[in-house]
């Protein structure tokens, strides 16, 4: 219940900033928007809380499940404030136009997070809710009612909208706003340049607004135009920091009073031209965004502007794992580092760019405003590295800060396999089957603070030779399987039995899910395990569901709380069918026990409740003795049902 009290403080601390809505410069629509579906999700969990929960319980053991989920909740609500805070500051509003006027981390961030919660704690509601009270008549039909939500006929999305759209967040009414609020944004900010336009400006800031003004405005398609240098180099809010991470091409830089990343190139400009446009078309804030460019046609000498983070992933990892090789990160931490990261690549794949050189040093991460737990700093975590293949020769020669003989160790084997035949690691064709081989590997550094294969005493070609020939990086033997299993899927030795990204990140969502609701794996000697490998649930749904897998269909982040709740349908569905499996067998083992007599046919033994328990194959053998000397006893002289049957009730 706290959690839930601190949760409903964010919310009124959001209430009292959007007083001074019509202040907000940047992104006021999201803003708004963003406080609208908080509010939704804070008065959708208090009816649950209310219709399912028992106040008076509050401070039992029944509630416990809700702490973690709750917690979690609480956390997205922070970040959402910081989020509103930001946009709502005046200073150095420059700065923040070219940060915010193109981030989608509103619907794409904030959102997507609260909609991946929201199933969680529905859930953590039920699960409390069948164990609320003391009268057991009422527990059995509230556990019924709950089972009978997650059945076939609402696996249907547009079904699942109507029956629970209000309930998840994800009513019709929010679903158009997702998809609008950034167009309105878009256009509030062309007014706020036009009044810009006739105020006494420099030359240089001038320029710099009728390219933000070119950029924002969707009469005619942006053409990849890139400003004169001078615009930026000669700017008086210019100056350079330093160098990073000793690669010349990568400077950290002050502009309008705010730190960027410079991307320093030479080229010919005109190949370069239609990749340097898709490059600052994309938004998402898993992927390092690309801001503006600069260009010096009489000296090929090219700029872009990107945001700037704190480190790489494998800097971080490094100095958290220390030199006993502890594991860096919390289970938690770990599993939200992978979505993010699998998103970023989700995205990326959408918009048809293979990464090519995914690793730890191409992944940028900084701290989350608010978003410090018990299970450890939450970090922000965005994709880099990508684009501009034409000069990835000159700049990049394999990952950063990677011991230059281990570069091919977060290859595809198709790609060593390539590069073994030329000779040469350029114009090598990366897919996006190769990325999700990279994502693998990067997930188990993730997983044991280990770069692979440090261990194994093979280096340069005979290395190379054992990963294209099968061989792959041991796990230790606590590593969790649920998530061990996606990664040994990532890396398979044949690209099509590799997953995609979107399947990626359902089957990570799910298992944030599973470990919010068993928050007490990690002090466990025997934590507990889901009773079904993800992997195969979505398997099954992509093999069942031709629409399942259509991007076009899952592109937008309102699906996820569909997404979950069909994981969890099918879920419940296996588990029944296992437990149907496991009757039958002890109708078997029983019947073998009356030696050649077979299934014993007799009158049903057991009242005509609405509840029955089936044993499983895992009952001892006297109750199995006991419910064969009360069937001898039952009328004979009527057809009744068979023993088998009537282990199958549920």
């Amino acid at each position: 219940m706290e959690q839930f009290r601190q949760i409903g403080e964010v919310l009124g601390s959001l209430k009292a900033l959007l007083v001074f809505r019509d202040n907000i410069q940047i992104n006021q629509r999201q803003c708004l928007l963003l406080f609208d579906i908080f509010s939704s999700a804070f008065d959708s969990m208090a009816e649950e809380m209310r219709l399912n929960l028992r106040f008076e319980e509050k401070s039992t053991i029944k509630w416990r499940i809700l702490e973690q989920p709750l917690r979690e909740l609480y956390g997205i609500f922070r970040e959402g404030e910081a989020y509103v805070k930001q946009c709502l500051e005046t200073k150095d509003w420059w700065a923040k136009a070219i940060s915010l006027h193109h981030n989608s981390d509103c619907v794409e961030f904030h959102i997507h997070n609260l909609l991946s919660c929201v199933p969680v704690v529905i859930e953590a509601i039920e699960t409390t809710g069948e164990i609320s009270g003391f009268d057991q008549d009422e527990m059995r039909k509230k556990k019924r009612l709950y089972s009978s939500k997650y059945v076939k006929e609402y696996r249907d999305w547009k079904l699942f909208q109507w029956k629970f759209g209000k309930q998840y967040v994800v009513s019709q009414e929010f679903c158009n706003r997702f998809d609008i609020v950034r167009r309105e944004d878009k256009w509030v900010m062309l007014n706020k340049f036009r009044e810009n336009k006739n105020l006494s400006l420099s030359k240089n800031e001038q320029r710099l607004i009728d390219f933000l003004f070119e950029s924002f405005d969707g009469s005619e398609p942006f053409s990849g135009k890139l400003l004169p240098s001078s615009v930026l180099v000669k700017s008086k809010d210019y100056q350079v920091r330093r160098r990073l991470g000793g690669r010349s091409q990568y400077k950290e830089i002050i502009w309008f009073g705010e730190s960027f990343v410079s991307r320093h190139f030479f080229g010919d400009p005109e190949p370069l031209l239609p990749e340097i446009s898709s490059l600052l078309s994309l938004s998402h804030p898993n992927i390092v965004n690309f801001l503006c460019g600069f260009a010096d046609e009489e000296k090929k000498d090219w700029l872009l502007v990107m945001e700037l983070m704190s480190k790489d992933l494998s800097s971080y990892i490094k100095e958290n794992s220390g030199p006993r090789k502890r594991i860096p990160f919390s289970l938690p931490v770990t599993v939200d580092l992978m979505l993010q990261i699998a998103r970023g690549m989700e995205y990326l794949h959408l918009n048809r760019i293979s990464h090519g050189d995914l690793s730890p040093s191409n992944i940028l991460v900084r701290a989350r405003s608010g978003r410090i737990s018990t299970e450890g700093s939450y970090l922000l975590a965005k994709v880099s590295g990508f684009g501009l293949t034409s000069v990835r020769s000159f700049t990049q020669k394999g990952p950063s800060n990677q011991n230059e003989t281990l570069s091919f160790i977060w290859y595809a084997p198709e790609v060593l396999e390539e590069q073994q035949q030329t000779g040469t690691a350029e114009n090598s064709k990366y897919t996006e089957k190769s990325d999700v081989y990279s994502f693998g590997m990067v997930c188990f550094e993730l997983l044991t603070g280990k770069v692979p294969f440090e261990d194994s005493h093979l280096q340069g070609d005979k290395m190379s030779r054992n990963i294209r020939a099968g061989e792959r990086p041991l796990f230790p033997f606590q590593a969790p399987k649920y998530v061990t299993n996606l990664t040994k899927k990532c890396w398979h030795a044949d690209p099509n039995q590799r997953p995609s990204f979107s399947s990626i990140c359902r089957i990570l969502r799910y298992i944030k899910r599973f470990l919010a609701l068993n928050p007490d794996y990690s002090s466990q000697q025997d934590p507990p395990v889901p009773l079904h490998d993800y992997f195969d649930i979505e398997s099954s749904l992509s093999r069942n569901s031709p629409s399942w897998g259509s991007t076009d269909q899952f592109v937008s982040v309102s699906k996820v709380p569909f997404q979950m709740f069909v994981f969890r349908s099918l879920e419940k569905e296996k588990t029944i069918s296992v437990s149907k499996d496991n009757s039958e067998e002890s109708a078997r083992d029983v019947a073998s026990i009356c030696g050649d007599e077979g299934v014993i046919t007799v009158d049903d033994p057991f009242p005509s409740t609405p509840e029955r328990k089936s044993l499983s194959s895992s009952d001892s053998m006297n109750k199995r003795i006991s419910l064969l000397k009360r069937s001898s006893d039952a009328k004979m002289n009527k057809p009744g049902l068979s023993l088998a049957l009537k282990l199958d009730y549920a």
